[in-house]
């Protein structure tokens, strides 16, 4: 069988023929249907990726709520510890990954081993309800809640090391072989199979998964690992130059690791233009997190039904599944930047709202659809920008280093945001999360128009070229 993504040869058009359109990707070059297969290859991992994504997390954030831990408890559990764990793990693995060289290409080979991996995390979560049980009749002292959230963690440690590990390798994939005059459709399009899987879960499934949280987790675990590793197995990538060679005087693991340290943190965290983009984007994507993390609680206290809570996300779904192409195509016309900069404008907008409106069901659900689609505008636009802005040769370790940063902030961030939830003399106030939102917006703003002032010295949207 032939490979669903193969080089064209350079061959001359006769006087009788038309030549052929083809696009470029480093040494793949593809015609129109071998652009279209690699599309729909990607497109469907993006699927499983994605239900993976879409579905987890709100499970996660269901069965932690129906056990009623603290709220400093979920905010460590669903958010500081993935972050920790990308912190350590995604530039370690960047960073190999950057350098490998091998049949399979540099990323693909890292991506079989972290699939596997997640869904066997995903299928281990599904069994807590009932490895929890077992557990506490061989410790009937200790408190069930006790034994539950422990046995979640060790589950949820081994779904969270694989996605860490895989996340900057999946966009690393994608800048190695989609051409760079169509990473912003193709984004768009990306966006458009996640929100499809968002739609799918929240409206279909996610009011029942209080009856069937073991069948949920369970199907969802075994579709991803299936999916995911036959789509690593079906697109092929290309070649790539010698990574730059180590020094002579440089021998041994040990010696060569602190060597890639070294220049890691060197490349990028001493030069003030990508220290700005790392902040203007960080401080963007944790904006987003308080209400993400928080949504689910928020609801319940508001005594929002878990079936018209997910109708709601679906809501915000479809509107931005009808916005994905149309930003995604912006965003290669304006300039991811520009399309991350009005979306920023706009949730800063509906974060004031919010705070100062949010007193019912009715105006939650405003305020959450709101955020759902402007964030998903953002999500859309950003989506290419770290391609169009870093090195492309050294691009899994600049997006490596972002992570690293959104981690650091999002390790503090969560906890300090349950410690406000849960200050209430009373009840718990989940008006901080749009308080944070705010807050955080504003300082992406500013960082940004700084980032536009040197971008713009750097040839602006046509001629750009990435200091190395």
């Amino acid at each position: 069988m032939k490979p669903s993504i193969s080089l064209v040869p350079s061959m001359p058009a006769t006087p009788a023929e038309k030549p052929r359109k083809t696009w470029s990707a480093g040494t793949l070059v593809y015609t129109t249907p071998a652009l279209v297969m690699l599309f729909v290859w990607l497109l469907f991992g993006d699927f499983a990726w994605s239900m993976r994504e879409r579905s987890v997390g709100p499970m996660a954030k269901w069965y932690l709520s129906h056990l009623e831990v603290p709220s400093v408890v979920f905010g460590l559990l669903l958010s500081t510890f993935p972050l920790a764990l990308s912190f350590v793990l995604t530039p370690v693995v960047s960073v190999m990954s950057d350098r490998h060289r091998g049949r399979r290409g540099r990323r693909i080979p890292f991506l079989l081993l972290t699939s596997p991996l997640a869904a066997a995390g995903m299928i281990g979560l599904s069994t807590i309800p009932f490895v929890a049980r077992w557990v506490h009749s061989h410790f009937p002292n200790q408190s069930e809640m006790m034994v539950s959230v422990i046995c979640f963690a060790v589950f949820w440690a081994a779904f969270e090391i694989a996605s860490a590990a895989g996340a900057s390798l999946f966009g690393g994939l994608v800048n190695d072989v989609v051409p760079k005059e169509l990473l912003g459709r193709f984004y768009g399009l990306f966006r458009a199979v996640s929100l499809i899987d968002g739609i799918i879960f929240n409206y279909w499934i996610l009011g029942k998964v209080p009856g069937h949280f073991t069948l949920v987790m369970g199907t969802i675990g075994l579709f991803y690992g299936a999916a995911f590793t036959w789509v690593c197995l079906k697109v092929k990538e290309g070649d790539y130059p010698p990574p730059p060679p180590r020094s002579a005087a440089i021998s041994g693991p040990v010696a060569n690791f602190r060597t890639a340290i070294g220049t890691f943190f060197r490349e990028c965290f001493t030069r003030p233009y990508y220290l700005s983009v790392f902040l203007m984007m960080t401080a963007a994507y944790l904006s987003f997190g308080p209400i993400n993390t928080f949504s689910i609680p928020y609801a319940r206290s508001l005594q929002i039904d878990m079936d018209v809570y997910g109708k709601a996300l679906a809501l915000t779904y479809l509107i931005s599944l009808c916005l994905a192409y149309f930003i995604g195509w912006m965003a290669d016309k304006f300039h991811p930047l520009h399309m991350s900069i009005a979306s920023m404008i706009g949730y800063a907008v509906v974060c004031g709202w919010a705070w100062l409106n949010i007193d019912s069901q009715r105006t939650f659900l405003i305020a959450f659809v709101a955020h759902g689609v402007i964030s998903g505008c953002f999500f859309t636009s950003v989506a290419s920008l770290g391609q169009r802005l870093f090195p492309r040769s050294a691009f899994a370790q600049f997006a490596s280093a972002l992570a690293m940063m959104m981690a650091v902030g999002g390790m503090v961030l969560e906890p300090v945001v349950g410690l406000a939830i849960d200050s209430g003399a009373q009840q718990r106030d989940y008006s901080y999360t749009f308080v944070v939102g705010l807050a955080l917006t504003v300082l992406a703003l500013m960082m940004a128009f700084i980032v536009h002032r040197r971008f713009m010295r750097l040839g602006g949207p046509k001629g750009y070229v990435a200091p190395e």
